[in-house]
């Protein structure tokens, strides 16, 4: 009689909702394939959902900005040194890090130290910026799992484990997305051009761009009526945010304002006004064409013109490393720059027809299944790829 395998077992970590999204379909994937796996760490609800037993809720992590993580950084230190105190008392086949970087490598590394095998899943931008970081991680983890091709080459040419997944977006999104069927579900009855503004996802970007955003909208309205404009609003927070700035604005503007519903918001349009960050991905995975926007305080900006080291900040361009949409940065963020770009759009069906084409094969190569993908590597580390 052959004796019972013992169930897999995986200590995982996520620090916000975007990787609660991530960890949770790789806990999916992994359970299809194996059944009894066990998960145990820091979870959100649909990590919990998906069979994650909680150490600790996720909300502990997802601090923004610096004086918010000084503020909290007793305490994430001290959920950090439990974790590890946990999982050295009861090793995990693989612990597995999502995003969070300056969370999980740190304990990664310590973990590794200790012969668990470790895996992180989203890449730092250490191709961007603190590239001496590569080291530290080549310490701390077995392998990298990026989401995206560029990210993949990069660690290949510092000879860190790396393998690019795909980005799940790729995946949900599908090749063709109906911009009527996109305005009837967000019940927007216009027949004319639409432009979405996605001014972020956090009250301090909207406080930040939403102005230049809707200034950028009254400027294309005095020169096309015709255009309705859309604005879709993270949370309650965002929305209260918004309307202070909303408030400001002379120019009377034909606005939807929608509670969340940012995909559908961009599929409904013609062309879109954005921050950078996650956005950009999925308004080309779309098809639309935008002008990526954003803002930094002066000195964050001082700081970032010295350390980054790309040519480009806006996910589009970086995976085609070429610029295929127009980027704004901090000065160059005007009503006029952002409005003439617009009706460029607008104007030329042929320009957008193109670009959409450009962001379809940028499309395909982003879907690879990602959650199968990111289970494979899982289980391999674990050793139970059959």
């Amino acid at each position: 009689m052959s004796e019972r395998t013992a169930p897999v077992r995986i200590g995982i970590v996520a620090g916000e909702a975007s990787g609660d999204n991530l960890a949770a379909g790789l806990i999916s994937a992994i359970h299809e394939r194996v059944p009894d796996a066990l998960f145990e760490g820091v979870a959100g609800p649909r990590m919990k959902e998906a069979g994650c037993t909680e150490l600790f809720p996720m909300k502990e992590l997802a601090v923004m900005g610096l004086v918010e993580v000084i503020r909290h950084l007793p305490r994430l230190l001290s959920i950090r040194r439990q974790l590890l105190r946990h999982f050295l008392a009861n090793p995990p086949d693989v612990f597995v890090g999502v995003d969070a970087p300056d969370f999980n490598i740190g304990l990664e590394h310590s973990l590794k130290q200790a012969g668990i095998h470790t895996l992180h899943y989203v890449s730092p931008s250490v191709w961007a910026w603190r590239k001496k970081r590569v080291r530290k991680i080549a310490r701390s983890v077995d392998c990298m799992l990026t989401l995206f091709p560029f990210e993949e080459r990069f660690y290949a040419e510092q000879n860190v484990p790396a393998r690019c997944v795909g980005h799940p977006m790729a995946d949900l999104i599908a090749d063709d997305v109906d911009r009527a069927q996109a305005r009837r579900h967000i019940e927007l009855e216009h027949n004319g051009p639409v432009v979405a503004l996605l001014p972020g996802s956090r009250v301090g970007e909207i406080r930040r761009m939403a102005g230049d955003f809707l200034e950028a909208a009254a400027w294309c309205y005095q020169r096309r009526d015709d255009i309705h404009f859309v604005v879709p609003l993270a949370s309650y927070e965002c929305r209260l945010a918004f309307d202070e700035v909303l408030s400001t604005i002379d120019t009377k503007l034909p606005l939807s304002l929608l509670n969340g519903k940012g995909l559908e918001a961009m599929a409904s349009a013609n062309a879109v006004i954005l921050a950078s960050g996650t956005a950009s991905l999925e308004c080309m995975l779309l098809k639309r064409p935008m002008v990526v926007a954003y803002r930094l305080s002066p000195t964050t900006y001082r700081i970032a013109r010295l350390m980054v080291k790309t040519k480009y900040f806006s996910l589009p361009n970086l995976l085609a490393d070429r610029p295929l949409v127009k980027e704004l940065i901090q000065d160059e963020v005007t009503p006029a720059a952002i409005g003439r770009e617009i009706l460029a759009m607008l104007e030329d069906p042929q320009r957008t027809q193109s670009l959409a084409e450009i962001f379809g094969a940028i499309h395909r190569g982003l879907r690879r299944d990602a959650n199968r993908a990111a289970a494979d590597a899982v289980l391999e580390l674990a050793g139970r790829d059959t």
